[in-house]
């Protein structure tokens, strides 16, 4: 039979300032691909762990902006060029008709960046992962706080990486195999 990789490390931490404290340990001792689990947010984390700011706002933005634009031309277009009209002397494009659209559209794109952007930046769906397979890790969702290391990280070496983590006060240290 096949011998399982191993995927990387988990540890259980006792409270939320404990899981901050190890983060930042992890981050100073120069890891990268770690992940930290809690049943709620935990305040000053993402500074903790060294995390850059969110992507999703750009995401957002360029949604509104190609809103924007695209309403303005396909009312332009199709207003003065396509189909010209000539009303009571009015111009065939003016931008105060056209801004509810514009501004529906801006709205619309922009949400659906807002969704699609954190979906695929958080990769999700994600069906499997190799941390369902302890036991322990199913009370990430109730009341229990935990750190992954995962063997992809640059700096993880089985034990001494186990050492660490146990150093910063984790328990029950568990291999997970993928």
């Amino acid at each position: 039979m096949a011998e399982a990789r191993v995927w990387g490390l988990v540890a259980q931490f006792d409270d939320p300032a404990k899981l901050l404290h190890a983060a930042e340990g992890l981050r100073d001792a120069g890891y990268k691909r770690y992940e930290v689990w809690s049943p709620f947010p935990v305040h000053g984390m993402d500074n903790a762990m060294g995390l850059s700011r969110s992507k999703v706002p750009w995401i957002v933005l360029g949604g509104g902006l190609t809103g924007m634009a695209s309403a303005l031309l396909l009312q332009w277009w199709s207003g003065a060029v396509e189909y010209p009209v000539m009303i009571g002397g009015k111009p065939l494009f003016a931008f105060e008709f056209a801004t509810p659209v514009t501004f529906e559209l801006s709205v619309l794109l922009s949400a659906f960046g807002a969704v699609f952007g954190m979906i695929g930046l958080n990769k999700l769906p994600t069906p499997y992962h190799p941390l369902d397979k302890i036991a322990m890790f199913r009370r990430v969702t109730d009341d229990g706080f935990f750190i992954s290391i995962e063997t992809r990280d640059a700096k993880f070496d089985l034990h001494r990486s186990r050492e660490l983590l146990e150093s910063l006060g984790g328990r029950h240290v568990t291999v997970v195999e993928e």
